[in-house]
């Protein structure tokens, strides 16, 4: 063997293999987006992904701190580790996003298994953090940032269907609802470069997927100031009157530009933050999907006031009113909270009322837990039992199971335009997809794949599915 063969073989059986991660995620939308980013850095770093938490040298746990029930998940999901890193003693095991934001430090102490806490704003340090951790050292960095909004990472796309993805157009919120830990795990709001929005969006497109969900903590509350701060944008635009301050609106179309056959739902909308300029531009533009996830929270104006929401029961009923009257047929989800601080009886039937007034498509329900650090937890007292907040979250789950078995009904006989996703789970002969309002719709075909727009008309349905038949 040729000296030049000698030292060939010689470097390859130094090379060292390359260094596994795993990434699990809990609790949102914004965490998934947020997993895909931190894939992106771990890819970038020169780390493959391992198949299973098992084989992988780095496990990060992405995490939801919303509610306590979600924290003790993660607490024993960290647990299942433990027989894991006894027989492989180098895995390192990181906790991500707002759990390690909003326990920081004290997350090393009470859980020993944990090698590294990242903040949602600190993921670029990572591979560094690792690096230390390499070296003997735990680390952590929950440093929130005022301009973090990581524009320039180019996601790893993680829902495996290749036809439907996240774009994260800002991060934070402002809004303060005196529930809510999100202000104090994800900092404050900033916006995204409108540009590099429409980019991902047109990548995406071109990678073949065929629906963008814009995600927000309060997307109503996107504004560009052209990459600075608000008052640095206004100093500009008085000697530059051709300057203008991009919204919601205006990114909505936008991204509805850079295709006729890319969709574009969002999440979430805040009633005060809602324009009819929003509505208005859902309604002109056909890809932009007729859905909107309006959170109200509670019926009661006295209850929405201690909650800080920003809005009463008729500005509530008033925004309903002008989504329905903008675009006919829209479909509308929201968020329940049942037993907050102080709800009477009365107060819990002014949800039920408005529940009855509205009737919403679906609804997400949550009975309320108290979370350390905010607001609700500084000045109210969590005083309603919880017996009583179980009972009152079990009669808005029956309402709301009543009406959207009632609206799907209304659905029997129309034809609606779906975007097959994929094969459903039950039978390799039906496929899934939803239509413009959201709505799940399950269908027998052999000839249409996932990316396809299909025509079905609908036979039947359950509580939460339309069931049909193809057209075309």
């Amino acid at each position: 063997m040729n000296q030049t063969k000698i030292e060939k073989v010689e470097n390859i059986v130094s090379e060292k293999p390359p260094k596994s991660f795993f990434v699990e995620t809990y609790g949102c939308q914004m965490n998934v987006s947020d997993s895909e980013i931190v894939t992106s850095l771990m890819q970038k770093d020169g780390y493959i992904n391992a198949l299973s938490p098992e084989e992988a040298d780095v496990v990060l746990i992405n995490t939801c701190a919303i509610r306590e029930n979600a924290e003790d998940r993660v607490r024993t999901r960290i647990r299942d580790f433990k027989s894991a890193k006894k027989h492989n003693p180098g895995m390192i095991i990181g906790v991500l996003g707002c759990m390690a934001e909003r326990l920081k430090t004290k997350l090393l102490e009470e859980e020993s298994l944990i090698d590294i806490v990242v903040g949602p704003d600190a993921y670029r340090s990572l591979p560094g953090l690792i690096g230390d951790m390499e070296k003997g050292d735990k680390a952590v960095n929950v440093a929130l940032s005022k301009e973090e909004t990581y524009s320039d990472i180019n996601p790893v796309r993680l829902s495996g269907n290749g036809i439907t993805a996240f774009i994260s157009i800002m991060r934070g919120c402002d809004n303060m609802c005196s529930f809510c830990v999100v202000p104090y795990t994800r900092g404050r709001e900033r916006s995204r470069d409108p540009e590099s929005i429409a980019n991902e969006a047109k990548l995406l497109f071109e990678e073949g997927y065929r629906e963008v969900t814009l995600l927000g903590q309060n997307v109503d509350s996107y504004k560009w100031f052209g990459g600075g701060p608000k008052k640095d944008f206004e100093k500009v635009s008085t000697e530059n009157k051709d300057l203008k301050i991009v919204s919601f609106a205006s990114l909505l179309e936008k991204v509805a530009l850079v295709s006729p056959l890319l969709r574009i739902r969002f999440s979430t909308s805040n009633p005060q933050d809602m324009t009819d300029e929003v509505l208005h531009v859902i309604a002109k533009y056909p890809n932009i999907c007729k859905y909107i996830h309006l959170p109200m929270q509670s019926g009661s104006s006295r209850v929405l006031k201690l909650m800080n929401r920003g809005y009463d029961r008729e500005k509530y009923l008033h925004r309903i009113e002008s989504i329905r009257t903008i675009i006919p047929g829209c479909g509308i989800s929201t968020d329940i909270i049942a037993g907050f601080c102080s709800e009477t009886e009365d107060e819990h039937r002014e949800t039920v009322s408005l529940m009855e007034t509205v009737r919403f498509d679906y609804a997400y329900t949550f009975i309320y837990s108290e979370r350390p650090a905010t607001p609700a937890a500084k000045k109210y007292n969590d005083d309603v039992p919880e017996k009583v907040k179980s009972k009152r979250m079990q009669e808005i789950l029956a309402l709301q199971r009543k009406h959207s078995m009632e609206g799907n009904k209304t659905d029997i006989g129309k034809t609606f335009e779906v975007l097959v996703e994929a094969h459903s789970k039950r039978s390799k002969e039906q496929v899934f997809g939803r239509n413009t309002q959201n709505k799940a719709i399950i269908f027998k075909s052999e000839k249409h794949k996932p990316g396809d727009y299909v025509h079905v008309r609908v036979t039947n349905c359950t509580s939460g599915t339309l069931i049909g038949e193809v057209l075309n």
